[in-house]
């Protein structure tokens, strides 16, 4: 088999994958991404795509191994670890922070949106608690104030005008 010939299964992997809606783009034709970073995710990830059918056929070669198909199994296997290079030269330029809980969470076969839901319900958490802290601030100043206006009524009127004042000129 000609290693020039067109890949009829990465082909068809790289069409589902689009056909699949995950938001890969191609990079060959079609719309490209406008930022460089996007660009260079999106050839990073067709790589990995050409990798995966390159894995596919040589799967293929190797379960019907025979003397005559030694030479097209070679030619796959250089055209992996040129493929192999080639990803590894463009994720070089990829700055992707990946959590180490993900990966963990992967090895130990989980699914990593487990851990984006568990960061998602602490942020929730946090924000209510914050958001209970400021209105029960809010609350002791609105208390303050009638204590304040009940106490001294001249002073309390002297710092609302104080606090109209410095607002107004908060907002020029």
């Amino acid at each position: 088999m000609d290693s020039t010939a067109p890949n009829s299964s990465s082909a068809a992997a790289a069409a589902a994958a689009a056909a699949s809606g995950n938001g890969v783009q191609g990079v060959a034709g079609g719309d490209r991404p406008e930022d460089p970073s996007k660009q260079n995710l999106a050839q990073v990830t067709g790589s990995i795509q050409k990798t995966l059918g390159l894995l596919h056929q040589l799967n293929l070669n190797v379960s019907s191994f025979s003397s005559a198909s030694q030479l097209p199994l070679l030619q796959r296997l250089n055209a992996l670890v040129a493929e192999l290079d080639t990803m590894q030269k463009l994720a070089d330029g990829c700055n992707i922070q990946v959590p180490m809980e993900v990966v963990n969470l992967i090895d130990d076969g989980k699914n990593p949106d487990e851990f984006t839901r568990d960061v998602l319900n602490s942020c929730i958490a946090k924000n209510q608690i914050t958001k209970g802290k400021t209105d029960a601030f809010k609350s002791l100043r609105k208390h303050l104030l009638e204590e304040l206006e009940e106490a001294f009524p001249d002073d309390a009127e002297a710092y609302r005008q104080i606090r109209a004042t410095s607002a107004a000129l908060s907002q020029c």
